[in-house]
């Protein structure tokens, strides 16, 4: 899906607009820090942007594009604390540990 037009630049990272927490997580594990240092450092300075364009809509009829919008700044969230505070994708000292999501806000 694309992105709204005036988030074009953020296409280049369409990837990480990902609709479940499962598949961010995979994604992240997936990529390397570099890719996510990239994909933060373009993201982040539009995050309040961002919210303010879904925000516009309503939650029940959110546009195609306001949606993938919303799912890329939730790929963001996802790769802040590896890339803020872990410089890894993984949790520090958790091992082989692993959390499955079973239930998401409906969206």
């Amino acid at each position: 899906m694309p992105l709204p037009a005036e988030f074009s630049d953020l296409e280049p990272y369409a990837a990480w607009a990902l609709p479940t927490e499962p598949e961010r997580y995979a994604k992240r594990l997936a990529s390397s820090m570099d890719e996510m240092q990239a994909f933060y450092d373009a993201a982040f300075p539009r995050l309040e942007d961002a919210i303010a364009h879904v925000d516009r809509h309503p939650w029940d009829d959110l546009p195609d594009d306001a949606r993938t919008l919303m799912h890329l700044m939730q790929g963001l969230v996802m790769v802040s604390f590896p890339v803020e505070v872990w410089k890894q994708a993984r949790v520090p000292d958790s091992g082989a540990a692993y959390l499955d999501l079973i239930v998401e806000p409906v969206v």
